[in-house]
């Protein structure tokens, strides 16, 4: 199945994608985990329209997009759990264990809980995403993710009404993740955060796989979480509890250099970081002599996303 925004992105963005040819497979990730059923990997390309129907609006099916090779995106990752560099963690994380996993769900929600992975997925479809990605760092590539709306599974816990805000953490695992023995840079385990709206939307995600495949360590796996209008740090990955608060937490690049890494996060031009432009950016496997792209308020997302910040100073708010 193709999830895409209306606004469709041109195959020549695609970021140096390979695979697509196993798109009638299980997911790879799910086979490990023993899951059937409604976690299959599906194609619906050529269902009927009635297929369609309930998908949020403003969504419609794509045919797939031709891809290449998905090495860029496996090989380019910021994951300092690992290495802080953009290449190490390739080879680092492959010792991180995956399975079993589980994710725990509590504070403001009517079923709070620790929840086996292979629990959560039996109870979804699996999708395909293609989603710009843009770092603050101000490179971007594009990524086929398979995964499900984050709403889907917060609507099973039942979230409070009191519930304004959702705190994500990652594994603390200093034995597999070498570089949480030392917290000069930062502190341990990763935090990241979302106002109630924004974990809501459509085009947020739990992805488990990409490129028609399991989700490698690397990027996260078994489950990382992808905002798509947002810098890509927000998208915190290996991700083990979930909590549902009444305030705003705070995530630990707000935390180690708030003037730096607003809680927000959104993608937007017109707010530089305070030693590099966002005005731009390097689109991860173009050519020497290719133009940098112009970057997109909201990473292109604004049709869809700027409704949620529409009586907010996005400079302040950044």
């Amino acid at each position: 199945m193709i999830i895409k925004t209306h606004k469709s992105i041109p195959n020549s963005e695609i970021t140096d994608p390979v695979v697509f040819k196993q798109r009638r497979q299980l997911i790879k990730a799910m086979l490990a985990l023993g899951i059937t059923g409604s976690a299959m990997y599906s194609d619906f390309s050529n269902a009927s329209e009635a297929k369609w129907q309930n998908l949020p609006k403003g969504y419609q099916p794509k045919a797939a997009l031709n891809a290449t090779s998905a090495d860029i995106v496996k090989n380019h990752t910021n994951y300092y759990e690992f290495s802080y560099n953009k290449t190490d963690s390739t080879a680092l994380a492959q010792a991180l264990p995956i399975d079993p996993w589980s994710v725990e769900i509590i504070g403001e929600v009517e079923k709070p809980g620790v929840y086996h992975l292979e629990d959560l997925l039996s109870q979804q479809t699996l999708q395909e995403y293609i989603y710009r990605f843009r770092c603050v760092e101000a490179w971007s590539m594009v990524v086929p993710w398979i995964g499900f709306p984050l709403a889907s599974l917060l609507n099973k816990v039942r979230p409070l009404s009191t519930a304004q805000f959702v705190k994500f953490t990652t594994l603390l695992d200093p034995k597999s993740m070498p570089n949480q023995a030392d917290s000069r840079l930062l502190e341990w385990p990763y935090v990241e955060g979302l106002r109630i709206d924004e974990a809501m939307h459509p085009l947020t995600i739990l992805a488990t796989g990409m490129y028609g495949e399991a989700l490698p360590k690397q990027n996260g796996a078994p489950l990382r979480l992808v905002v798509p209008w947002k810098y890509g740090f927000k998208s915190i990955k290996a991700v083990v509890k979930i909590e549902l608060l009444k305030r705003a937490p705070l995530s630990t690049w707000s935390k180690s250099a708030p003037n730096d890494y607003g809680f927000y996060a959104n993608v937007n031009p017109e707010v530089p970081h305070p030693r590099w432009s966002q005005s731009s950016e390097r689109v991860l496997g173009a050519g020497f002599f290719t133009p940098r792209r112009k970057t997109e308020l909201f990473n292109g997302y604004a049709d869809e996303v700027a409704a949620l910040y529409s009586n907010m100073d996005l400079r302040h708010f950044f």
